[in-house]
């Protein structure tokens, strides 16, 4: 499992909407997942969610409601050194002009 914790939960309710369930389990859980998941019901693509044992490792339980198509998060990490920041900024992220 690893640091893919949202990358995976997500897959999670991709392949349970695929196969037509109402429901999905979600385990591990984090912060990011249910802040996630809160976004999610407020824009209406799922009907609600329970989290159960939220201080240890926990699990999730998500009533699907069938308009999740692909949904996935961005996992690409690289390590940088003080100094390559800048250059890395100029390079790889999107420009603020319009």
């Amino acid at each position: 499992m690893g640091r893919r914790i949202l990358n995976d939960a997500l897959r999670t309710m991709v392949n349970a909407e695929r196969r037509g369930m109402a429901t999905a389990q979600l385990q591990p859980i984090s912060g990011v997942m249910i802040s996630f998941l809160n976004i999610m019901k407020h824009r209406g693509y799922i009907k609600k969610f329970e989290v159960f044992d939220p201080h240890r490792v926990g699990k999730i339980t998500v009533e699907l409601q069938g308009r999740i198509k692909d949904c996935k998060a961005l996992t690409y990490r690289q390590d940088l050194g003080a100094k390559e920041i800048e250059k890395y900024r100029t390079r790889m992220l999107p420009t603020r002009q319009r």
